[in-house]
C-alpha cells in the first residue's frame, strides 16, 4: 500500500534536487528566453543549459514543446517560480537579521576594547611616578 505522505516527500526532495544548482535557480528565473538566449545570459554551453533543461524536465519542474526546430520550454507550474522567489525572501530576511546581528556585536566589541583602552589608561595614570629631585635608587646619578 503507498503512503501518500512518503510518496510527497520523496517528490519534494527530487524537485529540490533538481534545483539545487545556481544555475538551474537562474534558468527558472529566465525560463522566457530561447536555450541560446539562456546560455548567452548564463555564460554556459548550449548544450550545458540544455542538460540542465533535462534533468529539471525530469523531475517535472519545466516542459517542453517542440516549435518546428527549436524547442521551447516552460515552468510546468507558475508557483515554482513563486516557491522560488518565496525561498529567497526568505534567505534576505534571515541574512538581514543575521547581519542586524553582526553589526551589534562589532558595536559591542568595540564598546569592549574601547573600555579596555581606557582602563589601561587609567592604571598607567595612576601608578606611582617618582617625585622630582629624588633619589631613586634604580637612578644613575652623574656628578
Amino acid at each position: 500500500m503507498l503512503d501518500p505522505v512518503n510518496e510527497i516527500d520523496h517528490i519534494q526532495v527530487s524537485l529540490i534536487r533538481a534545483l539545487a544548482s545556481q544555475q538551474r535557480l537562474r534558468i527558472v528565473h529566465l525560463l522566457t528566453m530561447e536555450v541560446n538566449e539562456l546560455a548567452g545570459e548564463l555564460g554556459l554551453a548550449q548544450a550545458t543549459v540544455s542538460q540542465h533543461l533535462a534533468a529539471m524536465r525530469s523531475v517535472g519542474l519545466v516542459e517542453a514543446a517542440r516549435d518546428g526546430r527549436l524547442v521551447r520550454y516552460r515552468l510546468a507550474d507558475p508557483e515554482i517560480l513563486a516557491a522560488c522567489d518565496l525561498m529567497r525572501n526568505v534567505i534576505v530576511r534571515r541574512l538581514s537579521v543575521l547581519g542586524s546581528l553582526a553589526a551589534a556585536e562589532g558595536r559591542a566589541s568595540q564598546a569592549t576594547a574601547s573600555a579596555r583602552s581606557r582602563s589601561a589608561a587609567r592604571r598607567r595614570a595612576t601608578q606611582r611616578r617618582p617625585a622630582a629631585g629624588r633619589y631613586q635608587p634604580d637612578q644613575v646619578t652623574h656628578p
